[in-house]
């Protein structure tokens, strides 16, 4: 089988295991239960993405129409835990009990980095007094002419 039936057969498959997930919790817990679970989910999740996402969605707009940049695409990688948050609330807002529980694993801090060293988002260390200490590699110099006293010829300090 290629790829595309794959995408396809878990493209189908997940509605029909959110659907038996649900009988199951309706089952043990009650219908109406159920639906005031998925609701509250639901609301947490346009919550999520109203007051915690926004932010992200605005960095993420504002670097597309800057175009496609390294220095627009780093600063949208400085952000993983922002993509993770944005990820988690639109989990959150599809109906099923599958997607909340990936939603909500996805909101935790100890998972949040465990995936950023893995798919290598590591954040900057932030110290109490407001600097940031990044790696060698996370960083380059960048000549401004226009600061005042600094001629281009003059050797780095």
């Amino acid at each position: 089988m290629n790829v595309a039936k794959w995408l396809l057969l878990g493209v189908l498959a997940v509605p029909l295991a959110e659907v038996v997930v649900f009988i199951a919790v309706a089952a043990a817990y009650g219908f109406f239960q159920a639906v005031g679970m998925q609701a509250l989910a639901t609301l947490g999740g346009i919550m999520l993405l109203r007051h915690a996402g926004g932010n992200h969605i605005a960095r993420v707009r504002m670097a597309m129409n800057e175009g496609v940049n390294r220095a627009s695409f780093a600063a949208l990688q400085a952000d993983g835990t922002g993509g993770l948050i944005l990820l988690a609330g639109f989990l959150l807002v599809i109906p099923g009990f599958i997607t909340d529980m990936i939603g909500l694993l996805l909101l935790l801090t100890p998972l949040w980095r465990a995936l950023s060293r893995k798919l290598g988002w590591a954040a900057p260390l932030v110290r109490a007094d407001g600097v940031v200490d990044l790696e060698p590699e996370q960083w380059h110099r960048v000549d401004d002419p226009a600061l005042p006293g600094r001629r281009p010829e003059e050797p780095e300090r």
